[in-house]
């Protein structure tokens, strides 16, 4: 007897006619032609089950409050953190806290599993954290939330932002944060990635830092980043966030660069929408998008996960909660359109953004967590395409969410002359 038994799964791996059994909250088969009593039984048909989708990079903390105080005219980085800092003002615990749950139950919705949320620590009674830390607790059964004190005005810019960032620390936030390109200097953005993560290294935490988030090609804060990484022997808990001024380098300080960061094993995770939406503002043309150099990242060894980042903030006025809607993104705008170069954009939204979370026991194989989704997608090349209708989304084997198929039919009869069926 177990209690869910999924019947003729695809995996993102390729494997088909695969069936998945749940007990007790954890995978305890993954083979085709499962014979067992089931609680609940669900055919996929064939369609592809994955594990659930993962934003390493959200700011939970400003989320869906669009339009207050005002909106955002430039559409600019900084006119963005400047309407920030007057939300700020106004906010309370309970709005915070109102407004992060009704994010959450969307993005589950979605299939997401996990988020890594950045949380402002440049308000002395520490608000956002404060409510943060209660909604990690009350979304716990159906959702990981990961909390990173977030100096957003600079951590030495702002006169008690060191003081709350570490009692925010204190309270349970679980990563290390900061915004290095953000400080009065290039030396003070320096000074604060080493303090920084001083404090991670000495409190056994993760860092994950804003750096270089700017169109100016003479940033170098994630330089330092991989350095005291090395240093201080924080490899593959460090994560560059952004990388944004890496567009705008020179090829030769790159091919520098890029050997740094792997050697010293920072995880890259650049936002596309966000990150082109934002960039190039000063441009007319040719006009720069801002995202990081994906492929050459990837390709050279690091792991690159995306993430969403906003959804209707000071930031950015759209968004979904979709993790899919961030691959496609990523797909056009790094021009990653070979077979191979699409799926990895699937394992950027899923297996690449759990290790930069460090999320445990992630992932479909036996004995693990039994967290997927069954989505309406042949492959995960498909569900990029369609930003597939998320079916059933399972967390610990109990179905927590459902979406009825679309009315389409995934595929249509082929064409006279066509080899391959079409949606």
């Amino acid at each position: 007897m177990t209690d869910l038994l999924i019947k003729n799964a695809t995996l993102p791996d390729g494997r088909t006619g695969i069936d998945i059994a749940c007990n007790k909250g954890l995978i305890t088969g993954l083979e085709p032609g499962i014979t067992t009593e089931a609680g609940q039984e669900i055919d996929a048909g064939g369609l592809l089950v994955a594990p659930p989708f993962v934003d390493p990079h959200f700011h939970m903390d400003a989320t869906l409050s669009r339009g207050t105080p005002r909106m955002n005219v430039s559409g600019t980085l900084l006119e963005g953190i400047a309407l920030w800092g007057e939300l700020k003002e106004i906010q309370t615990i309970d709005m915070i806290i109102e407004r992060a749950l009704a994010y959450c139950d969307l993005a589950v919705a979605k299939g997401i599993g996990a988020i890594r949320t950045h949380v402002d620590t440049c308000d002395d009674p520490l608000t956002g954290v404060q409510a943060l830390l209660q909604v990690r607790e009350q979304v716990k059964p159906y959702l990981d939330l990961q909390l990173v004190a977030f100096p957003q005005d600079g951590v030495l810019r702002d006169p008690t932002a060191m003081d709350n960032t570490i009692r925010a620390l204190d309270m349970g936030v679980d990563v290390v944060g900061g915004i290095p390109h953000f400080e009065r200097t290039m030396a003070d953005g320096t000074a604060s990635v080493t303090a920084l993560c001083e404090i991670a290294a000495e409190r056994g935490l993760m860092v994950d830092m804003h750096c270089d988030e700017s169109d100016d090609p003479l940033s170098r804060h994630v330089e330092m980043l991989a350095f005291e990484t090395t240093r201080l022997g924080l490899q593959g808990r460090v994560t560059g966030s952004h990388l944004t001024s890496m567009h705008s380098m020179d090829n030769y300080y790159v091919s520098k660069l890029i050997p740094l960061m792997v050697e010293a094993g920072l995880h890259a995770l650049p936002n596309p929408a966000i990150n082109i939406m934002l960039q190039g503002r000063h441009d007319t043309y040719p006009k720069r998008r801002g995202m990081t150099r994906v492929r050459e990242l990837r390709d050279a060894g690091l792991n690159v996960g995306f993430g969403s980042d906003c959804m209707m903030d000071p930031w950015y006025s759209l968004g979904q909660a979709d993790m899919l809607d961030i691959a496609w993104m990523a797909l056009h705008v790094g021009q990653l359109s070979s077979m191979d170069d699409m799926r990895w954009c699937f394992d950027a939204v899923t297996e690449n953004s759990a290790r930069i979370m460090g999320l445990e026991g992630y992932g479909l194989a036996i004995g693990k967590p039994a967290h997927f989704n069954l989505l309406h997608a042949s492959d995960p090349i498909d569900a990029i395409r369609q930003r597939a209708t998320r079916l059933k989304v399972v967390r610990a084997g109990k179905v927590i969410a459902e979406t009825p198929a679309p009315i389409a039919a995934l595929s249509l009869p082929n064409r006279p002359g066509s080899a391959n069926p079409i949606v």
